[in-house]
């Protein structure tokens, strides 16, 4: 039996941010005893991804920044475009390979460190105030942990009871063109020229780190993700007609789907007071956007301070309760098709200042600036929308 004083389930964004909080940032001595438990290579254990999030000034993860940028632009299916400059913000890009390393390295030292390759089985709450860890390792041998709190970021089993469900589903190619057709200081946040799908929307997004590489991704809001052949199609019309880049090597590839709800994310499982849900799996991913790695940081900051404090290490809400109601809303105009997404979205690049809008995504912003951006959206559809949610079932999808 492995005993801890803390075992995180999952070496993800969440699962290790949270190691490295805890562990690098104490005084000698002063760290508790960590289990980072990791599924072996498989299926169960996350392809090679990308994360991007806004913040002000050197970032705790600046060394494995990828590139950062201070512009963004967004355009129009008609071609128009609006480009901000978001200083003293900056738009930063990690990749996972990069992160994981940058976090092994700071934490080498670090004697109470442990990382565990196993599949976590079940996590039972005990009489004496600690949770049993069962997992198995990949030759199938049965693995025993012990510890005072475990921190769980692996997805639900089963998405929680919503009013509405969209998924923000996307695949990016990492290219090299032979022309230099891309612009390294500026990211296209939103480029809305691509080939609209009969239901939900699309937009491009470009990422470029040089005037010959870029990460460009097609990204659909909408009921159900597309076929690897049919976003690779939609992939190759953007680079193609929208961007005319011309001959271009795509170098690897990513994928993934993002789910897009208003249902509520438990942050404590059931059965325990001791077991936490972080990450996605905690409600960290912000409902409107997607974007989860900087609601992460946040959420396991607070984790690693009430642990110092010899507090309890709930995680707090990743998001304000009023930035959750306004993910709800915008949620439903969206798949009401009562606002149109295009128009919405560039609208509010174009009519916000881009500092207090990205306060506003990050859900950062005051009331007096959050009603300052909701006036820039179609008031009526969304006033229209907010009055009929307080009467709509929440449901949970069909067992599959």
């Amino acid at each position: 039996m492995v005993e801890a004083d803390i075992v995180v389930v999952g070496a993800g964004a969440a699962g290790l941010s949270l190691v490295h909080r805890l562990c690098a940032d104490a005084p000698p001595g002063a760290a508790p005893s960590v289990v980072l438990v990791d599924p072996p290579p498989g299926p169960l254990r996350p392809p090679p991804r990308t994360w991007c999030f806004w913040e002000s000034g050197p970032g705790r993860f600046d060394r494995a920044t990828t590139a950062s940028w201070e512009w963004l632009r967004v355009h129009g299916p008609d071609g128009a475009v609006v480009r901000r400059h978001i200083a003293p913000y900056r738009y930063k890009m990690i990749r996972s390979d990069d992160f994981e390393a940058l976090v092994v390295r700071d934490l080498r030292e670090r004697p109470g460190v442990r990382r565990l390759e196993a599949t976590v089985g079940g996590l039972t709450g005990l009489p004496d105030g600690t949770v049993r860890v069962t997992a198995a390792d990949a030759a199938g041998a049965r693995l025993g942990l012990r510890a005072r709190w475990v921190f769980d970021s692996r997805p639900p089993g089963r998405p929680p009871a919503a009013r509405t469900r969209l998924l923000q589903h996307f695949r990016g190619w990492f290219v090299r063109t032979e022309r230099p057709v891309f612009d390294p200081s500026v990211v296209d946040l939103m480029d809305f020229r691509t080939r609209r799908p009969e239901r939900g929307l699309s937009f491009g997004y470009v990422l470029p780190t040089g005037r010959h590489t870029a990460l460009v991704e097609y990204t659909g809001f909408g009921p159900a993700p597309l076929t690897a052949r049919a976003y690779d199609s939609a992939l190759e019309d953007y680079t193609r007609r929208v961007l005319r880049a011309g001959a271009t090597e795509v170098l690897s590839t990513e994928q993934g789907v993002i789910p897009m709800t208003d249902g509520v994310f438990e942050r404590r499982a059931a059965g325990s007071e001791r077991i936490f849900r972080i990450g996605a799996a905690g409600g960290a991913t912000r409902a409107s956007t997607g974007y989860t790695f900087a609601a992460v940081q946040r959420q396991c900051d607070a984790v690693a301070r009430a642990v110092r404090a010899g507090h309890r290490p709930e995680p707090p809400p990743a998001h304000p309760l009023r930035a959750r109601l306004m993910d709800a809303v915008l949620l439903r105009a969206l798949d009401t098709g009562r606002v149109d997404g295009p128009d919405l979205f560039f609208r509010l690049f174009d009519r916000v200042p881009p500092v207090r809008l990205l306060r506003f995504l990050d859900g950062r912003s005051r009331l007096y600036e959050d009603l300052a951006v909701g006036v820039r959206t179609p008031v009526v559809p969304m006033l229209r929308t907010a009055a009929e949610l307080p009467w709509l079932p929440r449901r949970r999808p069909p067992v599959r």
